[in-house]
């Protein structure tokens, strides 16, 4: 009996002791071990779609749910409770407009160029429906960017929504050269080569069309086409397949979300987040979503109180809005438990904390065509993710060395890439496997093969370049510290300097451009600033690059700052210096070069005085 209990002692004795090295050591292990299982039970069950004659998609889903909860509201717009079954007979009429009057057939290319609204989504499922490829345009790019973005994909028709004709202002001609047909929401159309569709969907049947024109037995095959900043100069159509979309859906389930979750949809619907997690992860779970035509900062509260919102996407740029907004006794007075999204700043997430109260703020890092996702699950503030030993496992990933002064990786002496150490920032490089498979973009070869780097570690290796400069701790958290190359990001958008440089060459008194991001302070991102080198004879006109800008560029593209410079500074490899201008900023006392700001009342770039100065960097001048 004696020796019994000494046993049992010793049992709990030992079990204490692991229960304190654990908590000392691996505090976060349990948490890791069951968020890790979620993930491999999702992933487990898309790899058993490659043993099934079919992929059950995301669009399976959702009419899955329309059977299983038809009268639950699936999206809540302007006060307008639409439910599971009111977007499945919706998206059936537009599938049998689609099948029957634009006679669209399986494999097509589709462009949807719309603003968040129902509407999106029925034309979305619609042609997803009829197994139509879709691929979405941001509404902000604008004549050569968009033509561009047709040349990408293939697409020969184009669903535009009836609030963006104007867009087709200047390029409604080229369209129909490239026999590519225009089609609008609406009953009516002043452009007599625009036809219409709200008129044939009131006349169309709301029976679905055969399941075989969405059926796929392959998770790689393509069914979207999300386009992103291209180094090139213009968007790259990153390619989405079925895999990345059903991964993205499940998003909001991993971190803890069920079918009694409200998620407040504020952001772009062109964007990957909006769309693929937003929507698809809605879907995925069977709740609600409250879809915003535009974030408000004004209006967010007040939505979130009125619809019992308990789930929020962000970028970092919105939580920022939201805590510039007045400060009232109802900040706390709301049911909002979660945020998912990426880009917050640790200053803005404290503050955000502290003001709206106990909010579980997940991080997501993981660009749209990109084959590596980190997740900050435990809510560690300042870090876009979380890794172990199991992640490590499973995700192949690495951190190297690189020089932002020759915007090179280092090499070691036998032309690899050298890992940074724990703690140290490098460049964020991805695995390429069957695990984690690339997909890269439409169109040019050449635009996929420019994201991969072989050899990084031995010979025969790939790796997708992300882009990014990051510092994983020795505790396992990722933080992102900077961009490099020809990409920054301003007001929640990716800006391709090139795509800019391009623009603003050719305007008449510029003969060189060199296009880069400065940090300002208290915004997320960079501010675009280009920096000029003017014909000879010839001078600076703020009123024209102005105009120039504002036609041919989307607001966040459009450089904020110029500079004026007499000699452009280039690196060993003959590109562009960066460096140098990027830490050098935009202040006038410390930069004897002419500089200027954009200033939308005067429709102008003016002179850049300390005054303005003071004024950006206090707030007080809103950029």
């Amino acid at each position: 009996m004696s020796a019994s209990l000494s046993w049992l002692s010793a049992l709990a004795a030992g079990l204490l002791a692991a229960r304190v090295v654990q908590k000392l050591w691996f505090p976060y292990f349990w948490r890791d071990l069951f968020f890790l299982m979620k993930v491999i039970r999702y992933g487990v069950k898309l790899e058993l779609f490659k043993l099934t004659a079919s992929v059950h998609t995301v669009l399976d889903r959702f009419i899955e749910q329309a059977q299983r909860i038809p009268n639950k509201p699936f999206v809540i717009y302007d006060g307008t409770v639409y439910t599971y079954r009111d977007m499945e007979l919706r998206s059936n009429r537009l599938a049998n407009v689609f099948l029957h009057n634009v006679h669209l057939k399986k494999g097509d290319c589709v462009a949807l160029l719309m603003s968040n609204e129902p509407d999106f989504l029925s034309a979305w499922f619609g042609l997803a429906k009829v197994g139509c490829s879709v691929a979405f345009l941001n509404f902000n790019i604008k004549s050569k960017s968009l033509l561009h973005c047709f040349d990408c994909c293939g697409a020969k028709t184009l669903i535009i929504g009836s609030d963006l004709l104007e867009c087709l202002d200047g390029i409604l001609p080229s369209l129909l050269k490239s026999s590519i047909q225009v089609w609008t929401m609406k009953s009516h159309c002043e452009h007599p080569q625009v036809q219409t569709l709200q008129d044939k969907i009131d006349a169309a049947s709301h029976q679905p069309v055969p399941a075989v024109l969405r059926a796929t037995n392959s998770l790689k095959k393509t069914n979207l086409y999300i386009f992103t900043s291209g180094t090139t100069g213009l968007p790259k159509a990153a390619v989405i397949t079925h895999l990345q979309s059903l991964k993205a859906a499940g998003g909001f389930w991993a971190f803890g979300a069920t079918e009694a979750d409200v998620i407040y949809i504020p952001l772009p619907l062109y964007h990957s987040a909006a769309s693929l997690i937003g929507i698809g992860g809605t879907i995925e779970l069977g709740a609600t979503c409250v879809l915003k035509k535009k974030f408000s900062a004004s209006q967010f509260w007040t939505d979130c109180k009125k619809y019992e919102v308990t789930i929020f996407q962000y970028i970092g740029e919105l939580c920022r809005y939201l805590c510039n907004q007045p400060k009232t006794e109802f900040d706390q007075d709301h049911k909002v438990r979660m945020g998912v999204g990426n880009g917050l700043r640790q200053d803005v997430w404290r503050e955000f904390l502290s003001r709206f109260g106990n909010i579980k703020m997940c991080e997501v890092y993981g660009s749209t065509e990109g084959n590596l996702c980190f997740m900050n699950h435990i809510g560690r503030i300042g870090v876009v993710g979380r890794s172990n030993f199991f992640y490590r496992l499973l995700f192949k990933y690495d951190l190297v060395k690189y020089d932002m002064t020759k915007e090179e990786t280092v090499k070691d002496l036998h032309g690899f890439c050298q890992r940074v150490k724990k703690g140290e920032t490098g460049l964020l490089l991805a695995k390429v496997s069957t695990l984690s498979p690339f997909f890269g973009y439409a169109g040019s070869k050449q635009l996929t093969e420019k994201k991969l780097m072989k050899n990084v570690f031995v010979k025969g290796d790939t790796y997708f370049n992300t882009g990014d400069l990051m510092a994983e701790d020795k505790d396992g958290f990722i933080c992102f510290k900077d961009r490099v190359g020809d990409t920054f990001r301003w007001k929640g958008e990716n800006v391709a300097t090139t795509e800019v440089t391009e623009i603003l060459g050719l305007v008449d008194f510029i003969q060189e451009v060199n296009v880069y991001g400065v940090e300002v302070p208290g915004h997320e991102g960079r501010a675009g600033m280009a920096a000029l080198i003017l014909r000879p004879g010839l001078r600076f006109d703020g009123k024209k690059l102005f105009e120039h800008a504002d036609r041919d560029l989307p607001t966040y593209a459009c450089p904020l700052f110029v500079r004026l410079q007499e000699v452009m500074e280039m690196t060993s490899t003959f590109k562009q210096q960066k460096f140098q201008l990027v830490q050098s900023g935009f202040n006038p006392s410390t930069i004897s070069d002419p500089l200027y700001v954009l200033d939308y009342q005067q429709k102008s770039y003016i002179p850049l005085t300390q005054l303005i100065y003071n004024s950006i960097i206090c707030g007080e001048r809103k950029l």
